[in-house]
């Protein structure tokens, strides 16, 4: 029979190679996109996997000027800024008071919140579109970021709720009769202390606002309002696709996302294992 040791050590290898294998199938996307955005779109259909002939730098440059990518890279900066620091102080007053502040409307309340998580974009497309346009706020910026922020309350008020319960009653308590109101509890106590949460929510909520498309695209018609996928969608077409020019646009619109998980990948990783042990 096979000692513990050669057990373990056949185990870490296979954990190992899973790891690589797992790697290498989320890195090769990114490589085979970035790859083919310094191809002409003729060499493209050539020649689809392997390494360019002649280096088109000149896709970038191009792909910036005819998608207008300052004016929509910026827009898409101005949604997910917006729309993060909307979602995330929401998602915290909302939980601290669902968790810490029990009253009879407190479960209905919560019951209505989690509801959301089951509501899909594709499920409400159309009566949103006809509310918003109700209410004057089409072609607007608040009529974009006000359906970002609803979408992304539901999972935050969920993960903020639950993190925040966790929390033991005595602090607060404490708080209480040293004289500090709920307000003050809240930033000074809650805030700092739900830190774990708040960078996980923080990651999800880049992430897919970064990367929306669905909502952008019916809830705006102006081109200085939308946002960089849209931009991206010019460069394909019914009948042809400028395949260069459109990984190029893909690859500036993957950057920043790439840039802000190498930045931050140590908070990520503390704020997500840490998040996840305490809930």
């Amino acid at each position: 029979m096979r000692n513990k040791s050669e057990i373990g050590l056949v185990t870490r290898i296979l954990l190992y190679a899973l790891l690589i294998v797992f790697a290498a199938l989320t890195i090769y996307p990114i490589y085979w996109v970035i790859i083919n955005s310094f191809k002409t779109t003729q060499a493209f259909q050539l020649d689809r996997l392997g390494l360019p002939r002649n280096w088109v730098i000149v896709n970038y440059v191009t792909a910036w000027r005819l998608g207008n990518f300052t004016v929509l890279f910026g827009n898409s900066l101005f949604y997910t800024a917006v729309a993060t620091a909307g979602i995330i102080f929401g998602s915290l007053s909302a939980g601290f008071a669902f968790a810490k502040l029990p009253s009879r409307a407190t479960k209905y309340l919560y019951g209505i919140f989690i509801i959301g998580l089951l509501l899909t974009i594709q499920s409400i497309m159309v009566p949103l579109f006809i509310m918003i346009n109700a209410i004057g706020l089409y072609n607007t910026r608040l009529g974009v970021l006000i359906p970002y922020i609803g979408f992304g309350l539901p999972l935050g008020v969920y993960l903020c709720t639950e993190y925040i319960r966790s929390i033991p009653n005595s602090v607060i308590e404490s708080a209480r009769i040293d004289g500090a109101n709920y307000l003050t509890i809240f930033a000074r106590i809650i805030a700092p202390m739900a830190k774990p949460v708040v960078a996980t929510l923080t990651i999800l909520t880049i992430h897919s606002v970064w990367n929306e498309f669905m909502l952008i695209n019916i809830l705006v018609s102006r081109p200085a309002l939308k946002s960089l996928p849209v931009g991206i969608l010019m460069f394909s077409g019914a009948l042809s696709t400028d395949y260069g020019k459109q990984f190029a646009g893909i690859v500036i619109g993957l950057v920043p996302m790439i840039l802000f998980y190498l930045a931050f990948r140590k908070q990520i990783t503390q704020g997500v294992a840490a998040g996840a042990i305490k809930g």
